[in-house]
């Protein structure tokens, strides 16, 4: 099978897929050999971006380029991600963990150095429900004696 997203020709022997997830967000990753371009698709726009344009902030860069830095890889894949749900934060760390799993994919023989960074396991760390009574999660209302 083979699928045409925008300039990426992806096909089984040049593409690596990983999927991503952080709080609400969501990222799809692909892992595209022999090109440098770096792509997110947002979903709730449905508009590309250049991935350094997108994410804004030069630590949200770095964070997703970290799994390809770790194993040397940096330079040798292209990124195309599709991002939903949360903020920039979030998603960054979505495609972080996205590039991850596609990484495995390539070469599981990184599984080691990955698992070691904790870039396999999955922050679990939701939105705590708000409660009846309080005005969020945990913050109550003022109280007055009077």
């Amino acid at each position: 099978m083979i699928k045409q997203l925008r300039d990426f020709k992806i096909d089984p022997d040049n593409a690596f897929y990983g999927t991503g997830k952080r709080k609400e967000s969501i990222a799809r990753v692909w892992l595209v050999k022999d090109t440098n371009k770096q792509i997110v698709k947002a979903k709730d726009s449905g508009k590309e971006f250049d991935l350094r344009e997108y994410l804004q902030r030069e630590t949200l860069y770095r964070k997703v380029m970290f799994p390809l830095k770790l194993t040397g890889l940096e330079g040798k894949f292209g990124i195309y991600a599709t991002v939903e749900g949360g903020g920039i934060s979030g998603q960054a760390e979505a495609i972080m963990y996205g590039v991850a799993k596609a990484l495995l994919q390539y070469n599981p023989e990184l599984r080691q150095t990955l698992k070691k960074a904790g870039l396999l396991t999955r922050d679990a760390r939701e939105k705590e429900r708000k409660k009846y009574g309080l005005m969020k999660a945990r913050k109550g209302y003022r109280w007055s004696k009077r």
